[in-house]
Parts: structure tokens; C-alpha cells; sequence
């Protein structure tokens, strides 16, 4: 049921100059003193919501947190570039017609973050984003060639079939249409008309991660083993969906208190319609129904990914065992070069029996033991690592009321500090890269013996989300230095976004969203633990050089390169 109109080819360019937060960054303007709700779309520009100028470039801040206490570094120099490559996360394309969505709720709690995912002046305009960072990847890999590409999960809103697609064929450069049901406005409204994406430069591989929100109903709630047995089939209902304040008890899915609406892509704004108490209504809300809608279980999801025109075809999970729902895989990008890149799924099972939010760090015993054997060969084979997985680790207050930390459960089959120590008992791993938060933390894992063994120490570096201001992604160039430690080189980047175009537009409301909830406090909501090694970041971007000391067992081996 995907609309076609294959007669329109017109895509959206980026803007020409093409540079990173090393040169400028996106300077949101003051926030507005007259206050409007995060709904009232029309009214952003009228009051100077979303308003911002560029500011002054970031430059890196050289980190030597895990490096011998002794050390300086000041005469070294950066020898070989070993590797060069981006990551995106969070990008959460979202069905803004689907009928079982949450966005009542967020009127409900005026203050709750945009993160949440239920509702935003963005929502139309996920595709576009995308499409524009996908172009800005380009731009930059002319300027340096880059090796690879990672997503970092949460690729999808709500586990949805268009929505994945739409994910995909982005990337794939493939004729997008960006709408659902009915495709209201379809000929009218900007987010609404198809359009031919740039695509991905076809020289670049790029390999995916699994989010929390890739396989729970609003990255929240399992589809198929919830309280509510009509989940999985209120994707494909007519009906728009009811139910409690499952925000403050997730037993509350099953009452049908509020319809939580949907946003009418007939209008510019994408107003929210068909929301509000069920006594309100005389009969139950409609949509035009969608089969394209329909939720896709974990194996499925994995298995659209060899769909695909871009490489490589499977986009890892051709590493993985996908029909079992595997989602785990390792890689090397250059064979003449010994780092290894681990893709780590450590969301939660989706029959784990948890009531609360899905989107705690977790391992069961076969992705515990395949990692712990992935870093172990790693060793042995004299590769330096990179994890790269959805959720985190440590940067989350770990408590029974968080969301985000890791699960504090006996399905769970390892502890965070046993993690840790597992993680920093392989010398050769590097960094662990993760979205998840929306944020761009920088974290140093220090070695229990600084002096004596610093390689026992690791770098953990968050990427933001495409979606939620700053939506920025990160590009990764790791040098092997004249001393023979390693440097990795960590940078923010704004898609390079035209004016006037719906990539535009969605910057503008990205940052209006921020105004009007009060989440543009980076600094604090970044560093809930007050880790000393966390580094405050006022404008939401953060670039570094993080410096990593080898192994003797490396530093022997990696003189030759």
C-alpha cells in the first residue's frame, strides 16, 4: 500500500559550504518570554522560537584521563591514520499517522523531554534530516575519504514497517514518500510530498545496530507480551488508539481513558487531531487504515535489511544469525589494519516480564558470552576493539527509577561493575561507542591500575540524535601517534541544511522544542552521577582528542604500521 509516484525525482540539496563544529556551531537563540505550549507549531515563528545564528567553532579538547598519571604527550605527533568513520543514532523515522501513538501524553506533562519521543514539531520531518546528514556524510568523505558508517540503533520510532523502510531507502538514495493512510497533503504540504533521496555514497559500507525503539511499541513496551492484547493489531487498526497514563504505571496500557491522537498531514504544522478524553468523543476516532503500519518482530526487522542497494547487503546482521533474532556481529573494516569493530545488542528481551520501560541496559547469557568471547579473540588475534551498541554503560544513575541505566534484574546476566571489569580486562579495546540519550557524553573508563597497566583503560563516547536538537552525528578518525599510543578524534557535525528546506525547518523546530520544554541545560542533564570525567557541554556539542595507551604486546606490533 506504499503510494508510488515514480515520475517525481526532485530531491532536497544541502547547502554548499559543508563544515563541522571544528568551525561553527549552531548558536540557539535567547528563549522566548512568551510562553506557548510544545503543540502550537504555528505559533514558534510568531513568538522567536527556534531562532539561532551560527557561533564560534568547537575546538577538541585533548583528554589524557586514561593515560599514565606521568604523562604529557607534548612533543607527540599523529604518525598514521588508521581509520576514518561516522556514526548516526536516533534517528527515529516516525509514521506521524500511525494510530497508536503516545502524543496525547505529552500534553499531558508539558515538561517532559522531546527524547521521549511521543511528540514534536519535528516528527513530520525525520526522513529529511536524514537524508541532508546522509548528504553532509558525502560532502565530508570528498574532503577524506571515510572507511564505514554506523547507526547506533532506534533507526525506527516504533518498530513499524514504513518506518523502516523509509530508514533504509534514504540511505539507499531511493524515492521516498513520506506519508501514510490516507497521505494527506501528499500534493500540498511539504513533509508530505514525495521526494528522491540522495543516498548514501555507494563506496561507503555501513553496518546497523538494534535500538530499543527497533523492537518495543514506542521503544517502550514489548508488542506481543504487554497487558495489552491488542498491541500488535492497533498498528494496523482504524482506530485511533486509547489508553491510561502508562508514563507513571505501565498497567494503565488497558484503560481506555484518553484517544492519544494523530498529526493531520493535511495541515503545514502537522496539528494534532483526534486526541483527548474518550468522554469527549461519541464514537471512537478514525484513520484510514495501513498494512505498512504493521509492527515487524525482531527477526523481520533484521531480515529488511537485505533489502537493500547499498553494502554491504545485510548491513551486518549477514554476520549475525538474523532468522533467530541475533542481533550481535563483529567486523573489521580494513584488512591491513587490526582493529576490530563488535556490534553489541544490549537492549532488553522482549519476554523479559519487566513492567517498566524497555530501555535499560541488558545482556542474557548468550550476547554475555559471546561478548566476553569476541574481546578474548580479539586479544589473542593482536586487534584493538571498538564496541558499538545501543544503550551506554555507566553514565545513567543505576537505580530501580532509572530508564536508561544498566537493568538491575536476575535475568540480567551480568552486573554493571562486573562489566566493567570484564571490559577493562581486555587491554586492546579502545572505546565503546553508543546513542540512546540523545546526548554527545564523553566518558573515560580509567584503569584500576593507572600507573602500573593504563591500557586497561577505555573511552566511551556517546552519539547524539538526529532527531532532537543538537541532531547532530560524529565522525571518528583514529592515528596511531609517534609514541605509538592512539588517538581518537571525535567530532560533532550539523547536517549542512539549505534554507527552506524541510531539513531547514526541522533544525528550527528542534530547537524551538528545547525552548519551550527547558531541556537546552546540556551541561547538567549529561552528568546525572557527577562523574569527574564527563566534561561539561553548554551548547550540546562536545569534539575531542582522546588519547588511548597500547599494550607493550600492541605497541611492538603497531610500530610497523
Amino acid at each position: 500500500m506504499r503510494r508510488q509516484k515514480t515520475n517525481l525525482t526532485q530531491g532536497h540539496p544541502i547547502a554548499s559550504d559543508v563544515q563541522t563544529t571544528l568551525q561553527r556551531t549552531v548558536a540557539p537563540g535567547a528563549t522566548p518570554s512568551t510562553a506557548i505550549a510544545l503543540s502550537e507549531v504555528s505559533k514558534y515563528a510568531q513568538y522567536g522560537y527556534g531562532n539561532w545564528n551560527y557561533g564560534s567553532g568547537l575546538p577538541y579538547d585533548r583528554r589524557l584521563d586514561i593515560m599514565p598519571p606521568t604523562y604529557s604527550g607534548s612533543a607527540v605527533t599523529k604518525k598514521t591514520k588508521l581509520l576514518n568513520f561516522f556514526t548516526i543514532s536516533d534517528i527515529h523515522i516516525t509514521d506521524k499517522e500511525s494510530p497508536n501513538q503516545l502524543i496525547y501524553l505529552q500534553h499531558r506533562y508539558p515538561t517532559l523531554p522531546v527524547g521521549a519521543s511521543l511528540h514534536s514539531g519535528i516528527m513530520p520531518y525525520t526522513t529529511y534530516v536524514l537524508d541532508a546528514a546522509v548528504q553532509t556524510v558525502n560532502a565530508l568523505h570528498k574532503q577524506n575519504p571515510i572507511d564505514f558508517g554506523l547507526s547506533l540503533g532506534d533507526a525506527c520510532n516504533s518498530t513499524q514497517y514504513n518506518e523502516l523502510r523509509w530508514f533504509i531507502d534514504v540511505l539507499d538514495g531511493k524515492v521516498i514518500t513520506p506519508s501514510s493512510g490516507a497521505h494527506l497533503g501528499a500534493d500540498t504540504i511539504d513533509y508530505q510530498k514525495p521526494y528522491k533521496a540522495a543516498g548514501l555514497d555507494k563506496t561507503i559500507p555501513w553496518y546497523q545496530t538494534l535500538g530499543n525503539h527497533d523492537h518495543f511499541w514506542i521503544g517502550s513496551i514489548p508488542v506481543d507480551y504487554s497487558l495489552r492484547k491488542d498491541l500488535r493489531q492497533s498498528y494496523i487498526s482504524d482506530e485511533v488508539f486509547a489508553t491510561g497514563d502508562v508514563l507513571r504505571d505501565r498497567t494503565k496500557i488497558n484503560s481506555r481513558d484518553c484517544y492519544m491522537g494523530v498529526l493531520d498531514g493535511s495541515t503545514p504544522c502537522g496539528d494534532l487531531i483526534k486526541a483527548g478524553p474518550v468522554g469527549n468523543f461519541n464514537s471512537a476516532p478514525k484513520v484510514v487504515a495501513d498494512p505498512d503500519r504493521r509492527s515487524l518482530l525482531r527477526t523481520e526487522w533484521m531480515n529488511e535489511f537485505f533489502k537493500t542497494s547499498s553494502s554491504p547487503v545485510g548491513h551486518g546482521f549477514n554476520l549475525s544469525n538474523a532468522n533467530n533474532g541475533f542481533a550481535c556481529y563483529s567486523f573489521v573494516p580494513k584488512s591491513a589494519v587490526p582493529i576490530k569493530v563488535i556490534v553489541l545488542d544490549d537492549t532488553q528481551k522482549e519476554d523479559d516480564d519487566s513492567a517498566d520501560i524497555h530501555g535499560h541496559g541488558f545482556l542474557d547469557q548468550a550476547r554475555w558470552a559471546w561478548l566476553k568471547k569476541e574481546l578474548a579473540d580479539g586479544d589473542a588475534a593482536g586487534q584493538l576493539m571498538i564496541i558499538a551498541a545501543h544503550v551506554p554503560i555507566n553514565v545513567e544513575v543505576t537505580a530501580p527509577n532509572s530508564q536508561m541505566g544498566w537493568w538491575l534484574n536476575p535475568q540480567n546476566a551480568v552486573t554493571l561493575p562486573n562489566l566493567i571489569a570484564e571490559l577493562q580486562s581486555h587491554p586492546n579495546l579502545i572505546m565503546w561507542v553508543s546513542g540512546h540519550r540523545h546526548l554527545n557524553t564523553v566518558k573515560a573508563f580509567i584503569s584500576p591500575d593507572p600507573v602500573n597497566a593504563p591500557e586497561k583503560g577505555f573511552w566511551q563516547v556517546e552519539t547524539p540524535s538526529l532527531r532532537d536538537f543538537p541532531q547532530q552525528f560524529r565522525t571518528f578518525e583514529i592515528y596511531l601517534n609517534s609514541d605509538n599510543t592512539i588517538s581518537i578524534v571525535t567530532t560533532d557535525v550539523d547536517p549542512a541544511v539549505k534554507e527552506g528546506t524541510p531539513a531547514a525547518t526541522s533544525r528550527k523546530y528542534a530547537i524551538a522544542a528545547t525552548q519551550i520544554i527547558g531541556t537546552s541545560d546540556f551541561t547538567t542533564k549529561n552528568n546525572p552521577t557527577n562523574d569527574p570525567t564527563i566534561k561539561p557541554m553548554p551548547t550540546g556539542s562536545y569534539n575531542a582528542e582522546l588519547v588511548k595507551q597500547l599494550s607493550p604486546e600492541m605497541r611492538a606490533k603497531m610500530q610497523n604500521y
